[in-house]
């Protein structure tokens, strides 16, 4: 019996997606469940598994190429063997030389998708000195992409070694000539949620009023309570690790109910306040900067945040992050401390209309109760949309947050 697999439903924030990789190619046995395609959306990337166990008979959509909700990407023939017959792309594999097209011919249909296609053509490269990784010597757009920068690499150490003439002229006591270098540039085009990222950063720079505000929190009280409880911390919740952002999602929780604009977004020329605060944590991947939600974050312990946090960072490097976790928010959290930044002015996620950066732990010299001291201290940013907040709310929810931090008793007892 013929199964179609398809495309998943795509969410409304999601127009389409694109086939990303091939697990399996034409004429293969698959197992239920298997992993068989990745889609990459704007947001996250999904995988489609067989839904039974059989042979993929067709493959409908290719790499790079751009697809809809529900949209056919391959048949599957349930309960067949594979075939002892290989089909052509097998044999091209088994047979090296058959495996690559000579470098005077096109590159076959049947080894290049339509991503790698177009990046040989538009760079002139010559297919038979590239090895293909995909199923049956499928040559995937991460192979070109790796070529190139090989070949960029080689031309570059190429360019600085010494040439003959010039080695012979050193010996002979004269003098050495520069070698002459090539300015190598190499142009990739961009992937689907790094081109979204830059799309929604530009669109929230140019249709809101962004404007940050600082203060300065003193972390000595919150490394005092980490130093003393973080062993027991852990032992007690399971190896859940007790870091700084979990009081600084606490703190702006209870910031938030205080100062409810932070907490609210515009749509149209209606202010909607949100009843809850699901605040999304900003983690930088290999895909580039994503945003995963903790929903309800106000009714989650310490020990909740902490692992929570965790259990997003690790799916996000996995690419394991559904478009559920990614949807949704009302105030972002990011911490560009964990990279070394002092201080930076964080761009708002929209429709929300405030973010709170944190930053780096630095020593530095103040003045307490007259002396100079010399305390950990952290820079802390507030962008927020001028819209919809005005300066003196901003500066109070922040002198809010480092109150709450300074003294991190209050957050329980919601002071």
């Amino acid at each position: 019996m013929s199964i179609e697999i398809k495309a998943p439903v795509f969410p409304e924030s999601i127009a389409d997606g694109e086939v990303a990789a091939w697990h399996k190619s034409e004429g293969e046995a698959v197992a239920r469940d298997e992993l068989i395609v990745e889609i990459e959306t704007d947001k996250v990337v999904l995988e489609v598994v067989a839904p039974a166990d059989g042979v993929i008979s067709k493959i409908h959509a290719q790499v790079g190429e751009t697809i809809e909700s529900q949209q056919l990407l391959a048949t599957l023939e349930e309960g067949q063997a594979a075939s002892q017959s290989a089909p052509a792309k097998a044999e091209q594999k088994s047979d090296p030389a058959a495996a690559k097209p000579a470098a005077s011919e096109a590159p076959s249909a049947d080894l290049l998708g339509p991503a790698a296609r177009q990046l040989v053509e538009k760079h002139k490269l010559d297919v038979s000195a590239i090895s293909g990784t995909g199923k049956g010597g499928r040559i995937l757009k991460e192979d070109i992409l790796n070529f190139m920068k090989s070949q960029d690499a080689a031309a570059a150490v190429a360019a600085d070694a010494p040439t003959p003439a010039a080695t012979a002229s050193a010996d002979a006591g004269q003098p050495e000539m520069e070698p002459s270098s090539e300015r190598v540039e190499r142009r990739v085009p961009m992937t689907r949620m790094r081109a979204k990222i830059a799309e929604r950063l530009l669109e929230a720079s140019q249709q809101t009023a962004m404007l940050s505000t600082f203060n300065e929190v003193n972390m000595a009280p919150v490394m005092a309570l980490r130093s003393k409880y973080k062993e027991k911390f852990e032992k007690t919740h399971n190896g859940t690790r007790l870091g700084f952002m979990g009081f600084f999602v606490k703190a702006a929780c209870e910031a938030l109910k205080r100062f409810p604009a932070v907490n609210a977004s515009i749509d149209g020329n209606d202010i909607v306040y949100h009843g809850y605060q699901d605040i999304g944590v900003a983690v930088s991947t290999k895909g580039g900067l994503v945003v995963p939600v903790m929903r309800d974050a106000d009714f989650m312990s310490l020990a909740d945040v902490e692992a929570a946090i965790t259990d997003l960072g690790k799916r996000a490097k996995d690419s394991k992050l559904t478009i559920e976790d990614m949807t949704g928010g009302t105030f972002t959290v990011t911490n560009g401390g964990v990279f070394g930044s002092l201080l930076s002015t964080p761009i708002l996620n929209p429709p929300q209309t405030g973010i709170l950066g944190m930053h780096k732990i630095q020593e530095r010299p103040m003045a307490v109760n007259g002396e100079v001291v010399i305390l950990p201290m952290m820079y802390l940013a507030l962008t927020y949309d001028h819209r919809l907040i005005d300066g003196k709310t901003a500066v109070q929810f922040l002198v809010a947050v480092k109150d709450l931090i300074e003294d991190p008793a209050r957050i329980l007892l919601q002071l």
